[in-house]
């Protein structure tokens, strides 16, 4: 398949304390019906976490992300998710919460490689 198709993404943000709604991007979350496509890639920063709660757990950030990861990847690291397809996953992990990981708003954008956009977009507003 060629040419750029639609694409879909929201960055995961860490909210450490939801009462005073401070955050900070920590993953995002690629989309791509076309491709029938969704990953994501995560990145805690540490520094960043212990700054706005010096008590944050930070195995159990780390685990949500990673949790977030095993979703998009589907089979048995999905959980219950396992068997939707990538857009019923995707729309599931992009639903509005109330948690230490909380999706932003879903964005679109056009590509050619998927994969590859999910790379970039990390590198430009994760790291």
């Amino acid at each position: 398949m060629s040419g750029r198709v639609v694409f879909e993404y929201a960055l995961l943000r860490v909210v450490p304390r939801v009462e005073r709604g401070e955050y900070f991007n920590a993953g995002i979350v690629l989309y791509c019906r076309a491709r029938s496509f969704v990953g994501a890639l995560t990145h805690l920063d540490e520094v960043k976490l212990k700054a706005l709660a010096p008590d944050a757990d930070t195995t159990g950030v780390r685990a949500a992300l990673h949790a977030v990861e095993g979703v998009c990847g589907g089979g048995a690291g999905a959980g219950q998710a396992a068997g939707d397809d990538a857009g019923r996953r995707f729309r599931w992990l992009v639903a509005p919460r109330s948690t230490v990981v909380q999706p932003g708003p879903v964005h679109t954008g056009l590509t050619a490689d998927p994969a590859a956009e999910l790379a970039r977009l990390h590198e430009l507003l994760v790291r």
